[in-house]
């Protein structure tokens, strides 16, 4: 590997090596290297490999099937079924973890030394935050399609059409995206592992203060109040309409999901230069 990270080294060690100056070439050159090492430390390592699994597994199991008795309360109306509705908010939560974990990766290579020697080689910084999103894209794929499978076979319905389907995945790659930015921009500001529940407590809180278990129409006071102006809630609602086939807010869930992504690209960004000023 340190062979591959040498091979991104420019001539000279000059400021045009920063991360606004290098080359398009120079930046998917970064990003590729940095994806490749990072997908193959991720697939050869268990403890990394299989939580990322297993645990929206558990999820699926626990609220799909624990819970399913919540699908036949009054006022509770979903073509698709609870498993269904339970499936996107696993889906949802499972992409923007993909991108949450990366940014832990981020950080951890920091604090291992590698970020920091990557820096100095690299032609243009920027393909290392590429590169990382990259990352994180591949995992989210990796972890949906093991997700997606187990819940087809365990009997969930989809009433929406190919397209809808297309649309739904469409999010959640841009779910991944907003996940990683935020965690990425954390990572390079504080350049450590210490630095994880700063970047998970947010998420936390934004999708579970979000119509999780019911529908937006059977929460009730604060909780509600919360929900109606959590975008986490669009993503769900999106989400649970293109699945059934009966859309709501789709229009609205990706338009967060965009605002967001460029909101988070600005943070990371700025945190990139930090990293650069600390390095």
């Amino acid at each position: 590997m340190s062979a591959r990270v040498n091979s991104l080294a420019v001539p000279s060690p000059t400021p045009a090596s920063g991360s606004g100056s290098g080359s398009g070439g120079g930046l998917w050159r970064v990003a590729g290297t940095i994806a490749w090492r990072s997908l193959h430390t991720y697939v050869r390592r268990p403890d990394l490999f299989v939580p990322s699994l297993v645990f929206p597994l558990v999820f699926l199991a626990s609220f799909a099937g624990g819970l399913k008795a919540l699908g036949s309360v009054p006022g509770f109306h979903f073509p698709a079924g609870y498993t269904a509705f339970q499936f996107v908010f696993v889906l949802c939560q499972s992409s923007m973890f993909a991108g949450l974990f990366t940014g832990f990766s981020l950080a951890f290579d920091f604090e291992s030394g590698f970020a920091r020697r990557l820096m100095l080689a690299a032609e243009d910084r920027r393909g290392i935050a590429l590169g990382y999103a990259l990352v994180a894209l591949s995992r989210a794929v990796i972890t949906l399609t093991l997700v997606t499978a187990v819940a087809l076979a365990t009997g969930m319905r989809i009433t929406g059409s190919g397209v809808d389907i297309f649309g739904l995945y469409g999010l959640a790659a841009l779910l991944v995206l907003v996940g990683y930015g935020w965690a990425a921009g954390v990572a390079f500001r504080f350049r450590s592992i210490q630095a994880g529940p700063l970047m998970q407590t947010p998420v936390f809180l934004i999708i579970f203060l979000a119509p999780v278990y019911v529908p937006m129409s059977l929460l009730k006071g604060w909780i509600h109040g919360v929900a109606s102006v959590n975008p986490a809630t669009a993503f769900l609602e999106a989400g649970r309409g293109l699945i059934s086939g009966v859309h709501d807010h789709t229009a609205l869930a990706f338009i967060c999901a965009v605002a967001l992504i460029l909101l988070f690209s600005v943070w990371m960004l700025t945190g990139l230069h930090n990293a650069e000023r600390s390095a």
